[in-house]
């Protein structure tokens, strides 16, 4: 069976949004893309069964993706006293449940920046091997942590270069995807400031090389100055919210080529959610860096740094199936729609490793179709309710009128 997506505009995953296409896809990848006249008579003499996809008053995106979410995080007030609560099995269940759910919102790919003893690895690997339906996962495991660190009641605790190499390599050895090392304090662990640097340049640059010696990308939680600076001296793939950026981190980052996941969301929901039962050391410290944030994330796309999109997905109130949400966030900080989505479909696939992300032949077919042109409205992207249907590898896993 082929599929043929016709009638709307069709954005590229590039920043393009072109009238007049018209999108073919046969066993779970993009065969054609091509002006919709060269599409006539398809179902013609040679007798091939085409379904054709109305995307008329609408368009078609690749589908979204989502570089940094917490499977096992469930977006209540309190997520980390939420899930000391729940047994192994439930965890894996709830990982699964909310990566299903993400990707019927149009998130077809995620990277899961962190877990509980691995139990996210169960609902990646079932829906790797076809068990269940679901988006495509890259995990990385338990976060790298010093002693005292943010993250460390369900991180790997670190200290000192040999030691971080070898919790690198127990990451590599649990089969993860990525590494994530956390570079400074945050904002959800207590006790420690969001602006310090955790690990020294040494231990950054031991951690992120050894990840890549065993071919695995490294992303750095990376809030303060320092700790920014440390990680990109150190050959980081991706910074991590980047809320205390200078000149100096936007101009180093620049041309070492480095993303930015800025993770607007996270911030975002803390604060219009301060009265409703989140603990209030968590409070404290988004209010004191929320402005800082976007005024880093705003340098850093004026400077043209790369950009993709994350969420932080499970934070408080910050909910798995709202990913999308991060689009409006971006465009509401200053990123032009076209740049936001290109965040999240063809820079996301690339942080990634991944061919998705663009609407060319070749690629899988993930794709998401919305009402509207989101680069007139991004809610028509950003909004669920403006989401018509979303394909994984060609097959529909949501429709909005079934």
């Amino acid at each position: 069976m082929k599929t043929l997506f016709t009638g709307g505009y069709v954005f590229d995953g590039r920043g393009q949004c072109a009238d007049g296409l018209a999108v073919l896809v046969e066993d779970g990848r993009i065969a054609r893309v091509a002006s919709r006249g060269e599409f006539d008579g398809l179902n013609g003499d040679n007798g091939d069964a085409v379904e054709v996809v109305d995307t008329g008053g609408g368009a078609l995106l690749p589908g979204l993706t989502d570089c940094h979410v917490h499977l096992c995080y469930q977006g209540g007030a309190d997520p980390v006293t939420a899930l000391s609560k729940l047994q192994p099995g439930a965890i894996a269940l709830v990982a699964l449940q909310q990566a299903q759910l993400s990707m019927r919102r149009g998130i077809t790919a995620l990277r899961d920046c962190g877990g509980k003893d691995y139990l996210e690895f169960a609902a990646r690997d079932a829906i790797k091997s076809g068990v269940f339906d679901g988006p495509t996962i890259h995990a990385a495991g338990k976060m790298i942590c010093m002693t005292g660190g943010h993250g460390n009641r369900w991180g790997r605790v670190a200290d000192g270069c040999d030691e971080v190499v070898k919790a690198v390599r127990e990451q590599i050895h649990a089969n993860c995807d990525l590494v994530k090392i956390m570079a400074t304090g945050g904002v959800m662990t207590p006790g420690v400031n969001p602006e310090d640097a955790h690990y020294s340049a040494a231990e950054m640059a031991a951690g992120i090389g050894e990840a890549h010696r065993f071919h695995r990308r490294a992303a750095s939680h990376a809030q303060g100055t320092e700790g920014i600076l440390n990680a990109v001296r150190g050959g980081i793939d991706s910074i991590e919210h980047g809320i205390f950026m200078d000149e100096q981190c936007v101009n180093e980052m620049r041309a070492a080529g480095v993303y930015l996941v800025p993770t607007l969301s996270a911030l975002r929901n803390i604060l219009d959610h301060a009265d409703a039962g989140i603990p209030e050391f968590i409070v404290e410290k988004t209010a004191r860096v929320a402005v800082r944030h976007r005024e880093s994330v705003q340098a850093y796309y004026q400077a043209g740094g790369n950009l993709a999109m994350g969420t932080d997905a499970g934070t408080p109130f910050n909910r798995h199936g709202d990913n999308a949400r991060e689009l409006a966030h971006m465009v509401d900080c200053g990123i032009a729609p076209a740049d936001a989505l290109t965040a999240a479909c063809a820079n996301a696939a690339d942080l990634m490793g991944l061919e998705h992300g663009v609407i060319k032949a070749g690629a899988p077919a993930d794709l998401l179709v919305i009402d509207g042109n989101p680069l007139h409205d991004i809610n028509m992207a950003a909004e669920h309710r403006h989401h018509r249907a979303v394909y994984k590898n060609g097959k529909r896993v949501y429709a909005r009128d079934e």
